[in-house]
């Protein structure tokens, strides 16, 4: 970081703010895209998971009915 001589004025630290805005910036616009790939993976993990569950949940409890003539 550079000593600023004299007296610090409102653009430079508004200069300042800006790069480290932008820095933050940068920093999120990158991970985004991949915290967004992990959310569907889960959410569709998630989804596969209640399907199959309610899936066996479903054959446990089906009736089986028999008929006889007689």
């Amino acid at each position: 970081m550079s000593q600023v001589q004299g007296r610090i004025t409102r653009d430079d630290i508004e200069a300042r703010f800006r790069a480290l805005q932008g820095d933050v910036t940068d920093t999120v616009e990158e991970q985004r895209s991949r915290v967004i790939q992990i959310a569907l993976g889960a959410g569709l993990l998630v989804l596969v998971l209640a399907f199959l569950a309610g899936r066996r949940r479903g054959r446990k409890k089906t009736t089986v009915v028999e008929i006889r003539r007689v």
